[in-house]
């Protein structure tokens, strides 16, 4: 099997609250395709995945989000779930790692919910985006773009709306960080 992104090193941001599927689908094609993977959080130990309202598993943290930035990485994958993104979006470290990420104009995934840390970093200004539709307002209100596809690429600006669409959003994911 072929590993495109044997070079690649790409983080995850989460907390707890996250959709687990949203977490571990992503996590298992890009590691699929041979990268080096970080589970960054906002402090030391493990964070609670749900599926939907239910408790799923727990999952390790690899680094601290107040000790890592976007130079350390070629890529950032933000997934959803609703309390994730809504706790993400009030920890100062989560918000100016994401947005230094865009600025620094490296690829960045969000699904479902995860576009609500994008808008508090500040980011969305004439972005064309989709999320969970809960959103378009609020993506509308920072500036953006809200369309209703499965995936949507703007420059690197991954989105795609629910785990339904996980199959083109971690393919499109594959597909930008891949050499050409």
């Amino acid at each position: 099997m072929s590993a495109p992104l044997n070079e690649k090193k790409i983080a995850f941001l989460a907390t707890d609250g996250v959709e687990q599927i949203e977490l571990t689908r992503p996590w298992q094609d890009l590691q699929g395709a041979g990268a080096e993977l970080h589970l960054v959080t906002l402090e030391k130990g493990e964070i609670n995945a749900f599926h939907h309202l239910d408790k799923a598993h727990s999952f390790p943290s690899d680094k601290v989000v107040s000790e890592v930035t976007a130079n350390d990485y070629d890529a950032l994958v933000l997934p959803g779930g609703v309390a994730n993104p809504d706790a993400l979006r009030l920890n100062q470290d989560a918000v100016s790692f994401v947005k230094h990420f865009v600025n620094s104009h490296k690829p960045v995934a969000a699904i479902c919910h995860a576009p609500w840390l994008l808008i508090e970093a500040g980011v969305l200004k004439g972005k064309t985006l989709t999320s969970f539709p809960s959103l378009q307002t609020d993506i509308r209100n920072a500036g953006g773009t809200w369309v209703d596809k499965e995936m949507c690429d703007d420059d690197g600006l991954i989105t795609s709306r629910s785990p339904d669409d996980l199959d083109a959003f971690c393919a499109r994911i594959i597909e930008v960080l891949s050499p050409v």
